[in-house]
Formats: structure tokens, sequence, C-alpha cells
């Protein structure tokens, strides 16, 4: 599964060009773009535990109980954010629980409330939780914990499909014919919850959406003379910076959050909440909860691991297994990098497993994956950093350790979170659309697989939203699995354009599978071009200094699977002293995210065109 360059959107993009990778963008700048991504982090988290806390039955044991999720969530978040871009796919990718979470979680939510409703109303139903914790089952507490056993076990199977090299293995064989439906409905996906959110108040919704799209589209190209980056090397001033484009999310963010706030103090009514809106309110929390509180696992007590939980933790590490590889499919086209290699790819979902385990062991209900909304708002803005983005998974830990500060966000307007929504993922809708481009659209066969995908993955979900009671295995564990992967539009999507993409007869030019998009040419690494395989593999290598540490025992089962080939390595460690006689820093390891060779290099055996050159190499 490739990432491509050509004609990626923002190729010529005058926002791309102020800060060199020879010279590093200031931590000003730098705190600013994390400032962007934690404004989008905080809807998505707000909107995935809105949505899940309803559904547990009862209600939560203290007022505060809700800050302190949102803390640890924040927590869980930041650590598996660190571990993404130094360890795992490098790619500049903020974590949250995503959309494939938030489903299978209410689904076992759901059951349990059901459960535990009926059992309250005298109805002779078989205990669905014959163990000794079921003392206190139905509570809010214990239904929590089931859902955080969840949350582990997909942390595991995740570790499980990284470790053994399954999802590069399967990137690879995914074309522009797998990625083009895949792409387009994981924006889709969400446009129940936009809608939703955005119903609050209308009229806030689309001010963000006004003000996003003329920062970053009508008034792109406007510098500002006033806003001056200093380079934190050599003390120079880069003026003119697009700064209205840079932070189109940022800035109609805070801004439509200041109007709501001045509306809110002058008691005029803005916001209409109706029966269901009204249960998502949290607010009373932040009063309650306290400056400081450092969470550690078990703290309300260890996940529960029951076979409901075994069923939805393996739907869980599924569905966000594609999504997270969709994830870094979308965000290396938006920032125009190379082709992503397959041990990036296991190393990312390594990584995520891990930030799922820790996730699950503090208590939390959802577990990590690479944002969506976060990597469109890099391409909507055109300013990829993993500084940044590691500065914001720093805030995020600091947040998480207090409950007070991380109450905070639960003051964001509800519209607000709605209009996050249709900027961001709207992003995605494009990005997958623009893969018909490689692949002939007017074939027979590509019309139906792609319609046929989308179809299915939109009408499946809605019958089994409201009819879930036609999925009875007569086991409910199996149930629950079922339901749980049914229920996802990009399981449903993915699973059948994969399929058919692979199983029906076509042309490789039919098919897409003869331009760069290529996977069995950018898995091909071994017969490319000494130059081009070191291009492919710099923005993916692992540091240099653990990259010493590691060539002997990457040739052993399973870490085979999580590094790049011998040659890869040698060639990766030669350029790196070339960089250093030079006086420069080693590739991959300044912090930029894409390292450009220098004027003096041999040139590689086929370079990237002034229109080709990936985001990253000008942006810090």
């Amino acid at each position: 599964m490739n990432g491509g360059h050509r004609g990626a959107p923002g190729a010529r993009s005058p926002v791309l060009t102020f800060c060199s990778p020879q010279r590093m963008c200031s931590w000003m700048l730098s705190c600013c773009l994390a400032l962007q991504h934690l404004a989008v982090q905080a809807s998505l988290l707000c909107i995935f535990h809105l949505l899940l806390l309803p559904t547990l039955p009862e209600e939560p044991p203290h007022a505060q109980a809700t800050s302190e999720l949102l803390a640890r969530s924040l927590f869980a978040c930041g650590i598996s954010t660190v571990l993404q871009t130094t360890l795992g796919s490098r790619l500049p990718l903020v974590q949250i629980p995503s959309f494939e979470y938030l489903v299978p979680a209410m689904v076992l939510s759901s059951h349990l409330s059901l459960g535990a409703s009926t059992d309250r109303n005298g109805t002779a139903v078989a205990s669905t939780c014959p163990a000794p914790h079921c003392a206190v089952a139905g509570s809010w507490t214990a239904s929590l914990r089931e859902v955080s056993g969840a949350v582990l076990i997909s942390g595991l199977v995740q570790l499980a499909l990284g470790m053994s090299g399954m999802c590069g293995w399967a990137a690879r064989h995914c074309g522009p014919m797998v990625l083009a439906p895949s792409l387009s409905i994981i924006g889709l996906s969400a446009y129940k919850e936009a809608a939703f959110f955005c119903s609050t108040n209308w009229g806030v919704a689309l001010l963000l959406m006004l003000l996003a799209v003329t920062f970053s589209q009508h008034l792109g190209s406007c510098r500002l003379p006033f806003c001056a980056w200093p380079q934190a090397r050599g003390g120079s001033m880069e003026p003119f910076v697009p700064t209205l484009r840079t932070f189109s999310v940022l800035l109609p963010f805070v801004g439509v959050c200041i109007v709501c706030a001045i509306l809110s103090h002058l008691r005029i009514p803005w916001e209409s909440l109706d029966l269901a809106m009204a249960q998502l309110s949290w607010s009373n929390s932040t009063f309650h909860a306290p400056w400081l509180r450092v969470p550690y696992a078990g703290e309300w007590g260890w996940p529960l691991l029951t076979r409901r939980a075994l069923a939805v933790g393996i739907a869980m590490a599924i569905g966000c297994s594609m999504n997270s590889v969709g994830c870094y499919v979308l965000c290396g086209r938006l920032l125009r990098a190379p082709p992503l290699p397959s041990h990036a790819c296991n190393r990312g979902l390594c990584t995520e497993g891990l930030g799922s385990l820790l996730a699950g062991l503090l208590g939390t209900p959802g577990g990590t994956a690479a944002s969506i909304a976060n990597a469109c708002a890099t391409g909507l803005t055109q300013a990829g950093s993993r500084p940044s983005v590691q500065v914001s998974a720093l805030v995020c830990v600091v947040l998480g350790m207090s409950p007070r500060l991380a109450g905070l966000l639960t003051r964001i307007p509800l519209a607000v979170h709605g209009g996050v929504l249709c900027v961001t993922y709207a992003v995605a809708v494009g990005t997958g659309i623009s893969y018909f481009q490689y692949a002939d659209i007017d074939s027979g066969r590509n019309i139906f697989i792609v319609g046929f995908a989308m179809f299915m993955a939109l009408l499946v979900p809605r019958w089994l939203g409201t009819a879930p009671a036609h999925l009875a295995t007569g086991w409910v564990p199996l149930d629950l699995l079922f339901l749980s992967l049914l229920m996802v539009p990009v399981f449903l999507t993915g699973f059948l354009s994969f399929f058919l993409e692979n199983t029906v007869s076509g042309t490789p030019e039919e098919r897409g599978l003869l331009s760069e998009l290529a996977p069995q040419k950018a898995g091909e690494g071994a017969r490319q071009p000494y130059g081009e395989r070191g291009e492919a593999s710099q923005p993916y290598g692992l540091p240099a200094g653990l990259r010493r540490l590691l060539p002997s025992s990457c040739k052993a089962f399973p870490c085979c699977f999580l590094c790049p080939g011998t040659e890869e390595e040698e060639e990766e460690e030669e350029e790196g002293c070339h960089a250093a006689e030079e006086g420069t820093a080693a590739p991959g390891e300044g912090t930029h995210l894409l390292p450009k060779a220098s004027s003096g290099e041999l040139q590689p055996a086929r370079r990237l065109s002034e229109t080709e050159v990936p985001a990253w190499h000008t942006v810090a």
C-alpha cells in the first residue's frame, strides 16, 4: 500500500517553501503547529467519549470520573504518539481512539446495558457473566473494565499482526482500486457524527467551516509581513510566511470558541440541546477533578478478560489496523512521501499495539490508532512536522496527569467538534477519489468493484444498526464479533475491495499496477537502483543510534519484519557517513521529516522533480 507522490495535493503550494531542510524552523512555529494538532486531537477525543459514555449502564460513580477518564486517554495517546514518531512508521501522525474503536466499544457497552436493564426489570434471562466478579455486573465501573479488557486484547492482536509481517504483506497487495474506495469511505463514514454535533448550532459549525475554507483555499497564498519566523540555525528570518493557510484549522477553531464564549457570557442562547444532546453533558465534572493525578495501571481495577471482550477486541484490532494502514497511506500522499515500505507499516502497527496495551491497563475505553483527522489537517494546511507532533504528544502527557486541565477540553462547544469533522474528513474523501486516476475507471470491472464495496459499506451498518437482532448465531461472543466488524464501514470496504481486486481478472493497466503507485514495485526494493532504494527508505528508517544496535537481532524472527533489509541498512549508514563528513545531519535524524540530498552529493539513479519533492523536505 503506497502513498505515492506524483500529482499529490499541494504539489506546488507556496506554503511548502518557508523552511528548508538545512534550516530547522523555530520552536515557536513548532509549538504553534503542535497547538493545531492538539485542537483537532481534543475534538476527536471528546467526540469518542461523548458518544461512548452514555451507552454504559448507570451513571459514573463520581462527578470527576469523566474528566479523569479523558485525562487517561490523553496520557495514553501522548505516549503512543511519541512511540509512533520515533520507533513506528516515523510519519507525523497523532494517535487517538478512532471510530474503529468506538463502534465495537459501543456494541459491547450496549450489550452490557441491555443485560443490566433486563435484570433490573426482573425478566428471567440467562446470566451473561457467570464469573465471580459478576457481583457488580451491570455497574458503570464493571462495564468500563470489560471494555478496557477488549482494548487490551486488541493491542495484543495488533502486536501479533505487526510482528508477523502480515500487515506489510497485505499492504503490498493493495493497489489503487483498493486504496481509492477505502480512503473515500474512511472520510464518508464520519458524516453521521458530523451532522449529529453540527445540529447543536449549524451557524457555529458553518462559521468554522467558512473560515477554514477561506484561510486554506482562498487566502492560501496570502502572506502576512508581520509574521516572520526565525530559523533555529543561523538566526536568519524567513519573512512573509503564509500564516493563514498554515494555521487554517487552529485560527478558526480558536476564533469560533471565543465567539461562543462571548455569547455565553452575555447569556445569549445559541446552543440548542435536545434530549439526546443533553445526555452528553459532562461540564460539571471539571470543577471536582484534581489538579494532579498520575495515572497508573489498575487504579480503577484491572481489565476484565471475558469471551465477549476477546471477540470485541479482535474486531477492534482488525478494524483499527485497516484504518491505520490507510492513514499511513493518506499521510504519505498528502506530504508527497516515498512509498510506504513494509517494515515501516509493521513497526507502526506494533507501536499502536503497545499504545493500546497501555490504554487498556490504564482503564480507558479506547485504544490508540492513527488519527485520520490530524493527517487530513496536515494536508489541508500543507504543514507537516514531526517535531510539532512530538511537542503535542508531550502536552498530551502533561494534560493526562492533570484531570482538572484535561477537563477544560470538555468546554469546547459541540458544534465546533462537528465543524472539525466536516473540514478534516472531507480531505480523506478527496484523497481517496484522487487514486482513481491511476486505474481505468471506465472499466466495467473497476466500476463494479468500487460501487459494490462502497455501497455495501454504507448499507450493512445501516441495516444492522436498525435491527441488530437479525444477526444471531446462538453464541453471544460470536454475535458480538460479527456485529462489531460489520458495523465498521472501513472493514467492509477494505475486505470487499481487496477480495474482488485480487480475485476478479483484469489487466495490469486496468488495475493501475503499471503506475508508480503499484504495490509490487514498492515491495521489490531489492530490484530498485541503489539510490532509489535509499531515497524511499530514508524517511521511514529507525534513528541512527537505535539502528546500530539492531542489525544482529533483526535477522531473527519476528524482528526481521520490523527492520529494513541488510542492503538498505548499509546504504543508510553509508549515507549517514557522507552527511557527517559534510557537516550535516544524518538522513532522517534532523528535526525536519524527509531529508534531501545536498547539492554536492552524487545524484541517485532517479531524482524527484521539483513537483515530486516530498512536502516534508520543506517543512520543519
